[in-house]
């Protein structure tokens, strides 16, 4: 049966929302660097079975390899290792929200990388995010200039957001040079666990796993569907309907993953903390909204 645009839209909004929560269920036994390595180790291994049952091409020049690479390390490896740390710190639900911005942090990176203009609306929308992200994270940022360790979550979570930023703009080079997207994801994965295992090996964290059933479910939740399933999602509802539409996910997402983290980790709210995701969801909508058409007169 051929699924519904809905049902793709809410498939890769929910499932991505509840990555978020996810991530809790792998810290503490396993280091970050070590988690990721499994996690898109398991995702690149499916993706490459996929390729080799669909006959997707898996070869691609030693140039594009170097792109690959590069795609892998900053948008599954580095960025992921950055969202680990983050949620060590401060609730999953707040992380997700600063990793929203990247909404207009692309357009901006895009400016930079090739020179795309930026439009006032744009503009507009980075202002109301910033503005909401700082309103919702006043408690945080109090309670650093009192010793807490909030301050080092945000610091990592918007570290994650840059380099993702810096991810998506790779992935755009690497559409415009006619890369095959689920051929190159896969490859992009491997070299996102390579980067994890090296990023471990640098800071020494012990190879360690935890059998525990909450840690292998969450696992396998975050590779297979959080990894694979949402963003074949993602892909499918891109082709059918546009890349403008197919973006509104990701106003829905840090929504799903605020109201979890209310849910599961006791995350309270105040009315400063909902103008500040209100801001947020409306910068994010401002920037993803298509521009206008002008008709000649």
């Amino acid at each position: 049966m051929r699924t519904s645009n809905p049902a793709l839209f809410l498939t890769s909004a929910l499932i991505w929302g509840s990555t978020w929560l996810a991530i809790t269920y792998q810290l503490g036994v396993v280091p970050p660097e070590i988690s990721v390595a499994y996690r898109f180790a398991l995702a690149s291994a499916c993706l490459v079975l996929w390729c080799v049952i669909s006959g997707a091409p898996l070869r691609f020049s030693w140039r594009d390899h170097a792109f690959l690479a590069a795609f892998g390390a900053t948008l599954f490896g580095l960025n992921y290792i950055a969202v680990y740390w983050a949620e060590q710190y401060v609730a999953s639900g707040l992380v997700a929200i600063v990793f929203s911005t990247i909404v207009f942090m692309n357009p901006i990176g895009a400016r930079f990388a090739f020179g795309v203009p930026l439009t006032v609306r744009t503009l507009v929308a980075a202002a109301l995010g910033v503005a909401g992200i700082a309103l919702l994270f006043l408690p945080e940022l109090d309670a650093a200039r009192h010793g807490g360790t909030a301050a080092l979550g945000i610091v990592f979570a918007f570290a994650g957001t840059v380099i993702a930023t810096v991810g998506n703009l790779i992935a755009v080079r690497n559409h415009n040079a006619g890369l095959p997207t689920f051929p190159a994801t896969a490859w992009g994965m491997a070299y996102g666990t390579l980067t994890a295992v090296l990023a471990a090996a640098a800071t020494g964290v012990p190879w360690t796993f935890d059998a525990r059933l909450p840690y292998v479910a969450s696992l396998l939740y975050l590779a297979l569907f959080g990894s694979v399933v949402a963003f074949g999602a993602y892909l499918t509802l891109l082709k059918r309907i546009g890349a403008g539409p197919a973006a509104f996910v990701n106003v829905i997402v840090p929504i799903v993953a605020l109201l979890l983290s209310t849910l599961f980790e006791g995350y309270r709210w105040t009315w400063v903390a909902g103008l500040g995701v209100m801001l947020a969801v409306i910068g994010n909508w401002l920037a993803l909204m298509p521009p206008r058409k002008v008709t000649p007169p």
